[in-house]
């Protein structure tokens, strides 16, 4: 599996317009080479290098396996008209909360997450939810890198 982005590519910079003190957008986010068996596909993206630990700034699941791209227009919904949910990130939101290190450089990793079922998971659930819920139903995973700063 390849997950890509017409934003930045893979360990570049992330462009200012996504971070959570600029217009917050989420990148555009596109795959190819899913396993035949996928059904629903879930993305998390993460700051290991956050001070308090690693930051949570979005988590989508129950992605329909029919879709190559994430739509842009999902905002804080917590489910979608065709069943996209989104669980909430480290500030107790749902939705996309870009980038906002403090200081330096901080790497933003992009996880998606092929899966072999539709999650029995409601809209809003919390990320350790969300890893537990997927436990054993992962079918493949892949990953983009991007970085940021002040």
């Amino acid at each position: 599996m390849k997950l890509t982005s017409s934003s930045f590519n893979h360990g570049e910079m992330i462009p200012r317009h996504h971070g959570r003190g600029f217009d917050n957008s989420a990148p555009s986010l596109c795959w190819e080479d899913v396993p035949v068996e996928t059904r629903t596909f879930a993305l998390v993206c993460r700051d290991p290098d956050a001070l308090a630990g690693t930051w949570t700034h979005w988590v989508v699941y129950n992605i329909p396996a029919e879709r190559c791209c994430l739509p842009s227009d999902l905002g804080r919904a917590i489910e979608t008209s065709d069943g996209i949910r989104q669980g909430l990130n480290s500030w107790g939101e749902s939705g996309y909360d870009g980038p906002q290190p403090p200081s330096g450089v901080h790497r933003y990793y992009f996880t998606l997450y092929a899966l072999d079922e539709e999650l029995d998971l409601k809209g809003g659930a919390p990320l350790h939810v969300l890893e537990e819920t997927m436990e054993g139903h992962v079918l493949a995973k892949t990953e983009l890198m991007g970085r940021f700063s002040k």
